[in-house]
């Protein structure tokens, strides 16, 4: 039973300069709402394999979705703990699908923290972002693009935890492609990747102020910022306005509606500068669920 759809790769006419073309990978069309649907929908079908009787996940809104979907599928349980600052609209969405919903902590860690205190002998845990079983799952996107003729010369992509960042180096290492630079986007007030490449090592926020609430990882994981040690990554940190100026161009130029976190690395496609060097540009349309367009059109206004 597949956990996610092969999304389809669209021409992205309205980011295109004369001499680049700009080719968008729908993420925003998987069943629940993100590209999160392929490494949680990996990891939970592994564990299920191996047994697992509930899946307890700890999310801000798209990866619990995802695995309340992967749970439903599967006919398995799913407890998914989320902070205080998750949206009204992301609690409905995962109870939607039939999973329980704690609210607990002020922030990520707290809920992560708590999440892992109430495992059993018989639970997987499924992070959202941290487990190389996800980023196996996000690689399965670059095989898609490879099957499909299209070789990048560059990959651009948001960053939150950094799950999509890794998954997606290790789809195009897996098809030789390591000089392949990606551009990992974030927004001002979520940048802890672009922190971490600043200090070579990695960074803590003290808090997370932009609006883009699904890169609100205080610390990226450890293979991301590996990631950037290893592999050609190039860090862009744009503005909230930016970003939910993006996700309303999108929406007239494709009709779909994605949030800011996704809307960060759109914003850079939209603009251009920073791909003047780059003639054939992926774009991970990553998605996301949890705003709403009346909620862009505030952000907007």
């Amino acid at each position: 039973m597949p956990l996610y759809i092969a999304t389809p790769l669209l021409e992205g006419a309205a980011m295109a300069r004369p001499g680049r073309a700009v080719w968008l990978k729908m993420e925003a069309l998987q069943p629940a709402g993100s590209f999160k649907n392929r490494g949680i929908g990996h990891a939970c079908a592994t564990h299920a394999a191996r047994g697992a009787q509930r899946f307890v996940a700890s999310s801000g809104g798209n990866a619990g979705i995802a695995c309340a979907y992967a749970g439903r599928k599967l006919g398995i349980a799913v407890t998914v703990v989320v902070p205080q600052t998750a949206s009204a609209r992301a609690i409905e969405l995962i109870r939607r699908e039939g999973a329980e919903v704690i609210v607990h902590g002020a922030s990520f860690q707290e809920a992560n923290e708590y999440a892992q205190s109430q495992l059993t002998a018989s639970d997987a845990f499924i992070h959202p972002f941290d487990d190389p079983l996800l980023w196996e799952g996000h690689a399965s996107m670059i095989d898609e693009v490879a099957a499909s003729g299209l070789r990048p010369d560059a990959v651009v992509l948001s960053v939150g935890g950094g799950g999509l960042l890794v998954g997606v180096v290790e789809g195009l290492r897996r098809h030789g492609w390591h000089d392949v630079p990606v551009l990992a986007v974030e927004t001002a007030g979520a940048a802890s990747l672009a922190a971490a490449m600043a200090a070579k090592a990695l960074v803590t926020l003290p808090a997370i102020t932009s609006i883009a609430t699904s890169l609100g990882a205080r610390t990226v994981a450890q293979a991301a910022f590996d990631a950037t040690l290893s592999h050609p990554v190039r860090s862009v940190v744009v503005s909230d306005a930016d970003a939910v100026a993006a996700c309303l161009r999108f929406l007239d130029d494709q009709r779909l509606v994605v949030e800011p976190a996704c809307g960060a690395a759109l914003a850079v496609a939209y603009d251009g500068a920073a791909l003047t060097a780059f003639s054939t540009v992926l774009v991970i349309v990553c998605g996301g669920v949890t705003a709403t367009v009346a909620q862009l059109q505030r952000w907007g206004a």
